[in-house]
């Protein structure tokens, strides 16, 4: 099997799926930014060959590198386990005419606004939430809401420019830091604890799935460096408090038709057991 990814030596985790795959028997090509002699030595003696190209956020430039140097050649998946990449590796999967997740399903893991919308519809209890462009509207929507509220990029990743906003003197000062982000979601903010939902995902059929229990909530920490944060892999996965949080996670699956791969999601749990996405 040819596997192209994306990324392969960034962030920290990846070079440990390079080695997975080449233990596995695959023949691995990577494709990045960074320079070879700057690979990680793991993922350096793992790939079966490394396309360097001169921006990885150049679509139109990858594509026509990975052609030429691919040239002769099939793939059998293109994977990015980086969500920054979710998107590009879409968009080639269609140009090498590789099975996986296409541009339209892709959008709706990498745009949250459209991937709550879709929720929203199957009748999973997201947060409200309102996408706003503008300093107007980001108001408009808290005072909609009710605060405190939750911002954040609605394409973002872990919780980078992700503010918890308590009163209008707060979202005075948090609107300046957020000028570079085109799109945020105003959302409501949910009082719980905070547990992941990470499986394995096969042709569509759940073949593992993990819980792991946040503490404190990742935005907690990141707003309080004296913090020593815990992510702690539950044991029990049939205790009866997590079985809301299971369907919850096996509904998005299903909702967002994710066929094959790695998912992590976040769900919390209020104090009246209530279960939000």
């Amino acid at each position: 099997m040819n596997v192209l990814l994306l990324s392969p030596g960034y962030p920290a985790d990846m070079p440990e799926f390079t080695r997975g795959l080449a233990e596995t028997g695959a023949r691995v090509f990577g494709v990045g930014d960074s320079p070879t002699g700057g690979l990680p030595p793991l993922v350096q003696k793992c790939l079966d060959e490394y396309i360097q190209v001169r921006s990885l956020w150049d679509e139109d430039a990858v594509i026509a590198s990975l052609r030429e140097r691919l040239r002769g050649r099939s793939l059998d998946r293109i994977e990015c386990l980086w969500e920054p990449g979710i998107m590009l590796a879409a968009r080639l999967r269609e140009a090498f005419g590789v099975p996986g997740l296409d541009r339209r399903q892709a959008e709706r893991f990498r745009d949250k606004e459209r991937m709550k919308q879709a929720l929203d519809r199957a009748g999973i209890r997201t947060p409200r939430h309102v996408a706003a462009q503008t300093v107007a509207a980001v108001w408009e929507a808290a005072e909609r809401i009710g605060f405190p509220v939750i911002i954040k990029p609605i394409d973002g990743a872990g919780s980078a420019d992700t503010y918890r906003v308590r009163d209008t003197d707060e979202l005075k000062s948090v609107i300046p830091r957020l000028r570079h982000v085109p799109t945020v979601s105003v959302e409501e903010f949910v009082d719980g604890e905070e547990f992941t939902f990470d499986t394995i995902t096969v042709n569509g059929r759940i073949a593992y799935y993990n819980i792991a229990w946040y503490r404190p909530r990742p935005l907690v920490a990141r707003s309080n460096e004296w913090i020593s944060p815990q992510v702690i892999s539950l044991k029990n996965l049939d205790q009866p408090d997590l079985q809301g949080g299971v369907k919850m996670g096996l509904d998005v699956i299903r909702t967002l038709e994710f066929d094959t791969g790695f998912t992590h999601m976040a769900w919390y749990r209020k104090a009246d057991g209530e279960v939000v996405f």
